[in-house]
């Protein structure tokens, strides 16, 4: 469980340094289909990211 853990640490890094942050903007809805998709690919990574770290556990 550690390593899917890892795993998505390292994506949620890797997209924080490598994508362009969409919450700069002051609306969301007028945003063009691949930056929906980034804003998509964002939030699953993050939710994937969240479950890791929930099925972890408490933190000691």
């Amino acid at each position: 469980m550690k390593s899917t853990l890892f795993f998505w640490q390292a994506l949620s890094f890797l997209n924080r340094l490598l994508l362009p942050r969409m919450s700069r903007r002051a609306s969301l809805i007028g945003l063009k289909k691949w930056e929906q998709g980034i804003v998509g690919w964002r939030m699953w990574v993050t939710y994937r990211l969240l479950d890791a770290q929930n099925d972890q556990g408490p933190a000691a």
